[in-house]
């Protein structure tokens, strides 16, 4: 390779680099830097088939924690989800959210897919196995607690991380935002996201 090609690719690479720095920089949510690869995982869908993240490349992701029965939380992160998605219009069939139950003994599939329905028939649960889930939760730093509710056998409550995960396209994590996130800023980072060019985002 001749010095004019080595000075070429050089610049080339340089301004790939400031580039992503900019985008980064114009993330309003909390930003991984470097991104990192987001962990796999293979569980049930709440659409009875089997769930991996790496089904959904070329998406961008946004990962959440919670239960159906859950009283107030997730509702509204829910609920901003798909604001996000509607503010997205046409370019909102490249964003999936999916959504891990935190309550495995009340969230069967079926569960799952009725509840999601009521904020958007796209949006994807999944449960698994006490095992499987917790292996999930550990890989994503999730913290779920079961707690019974006091003079009941059959009642309890579960307390859980209510952040949510941004995974660009090429499978990396690029983002999170915490509950009470406003749609806009979710919004202004999913565009971010969708916009970047994936093989610009190889890692």
């Amino acid at each position: 390779m001749n010095r004019k090609a080595k000075v070429f690719f050089y610049l080339l690479a340089l301004v790939t680099a400031v580039a992503a720095e900019a985008e980064e920089s114009q993330l309003r949510s909390g930003v991984f830097k470097p991104p990192r690869a987001a962990p796999d995982f293979s569980l049930l869908g709440s659409d009875g088939s089997e769930i991996k993240l790496s089904r959904y490349r070329k998406h961008v992701v946004a990962l959440g924690f919670g239960f159906t029965s859950c009283a107030d939380v997730c509702p509204v992160t829910l609920a901003k989800l798909a604001g996000v998605r509607k503010k997205l219009g046409a370019a909102g069939s490249k964003f999936q959210v999916l959504y891990i139950t935190v309550d495995p003994e009340r969230d069967r599939p079926d569960r799952l897919q009725q509840y999601l329905a009521n904020f958007d028939p796209t949006f994807i649960g999944a449960t698994g196995s006490p095992e499987q889930l917790a292996d999930v939760y550990k890989a994503y730093g999730i913290f779920a607690l079961k707690e019974q509710t006091r003079g009941s056998q059959s009642k309890y409550a579960v307390h859980h991380s209510s952040f949510v995960y941004l995974i660009d396209r090429e499978g990396s994590l690029r983002a999170m935002f915490p509950f009470g996130q406003p749609t806009e800023d979710i919004a202004h980072d999913v565009k971010i996201l969708l916009s970047s060019a994936t093989e610009g985002h190889s890692r």
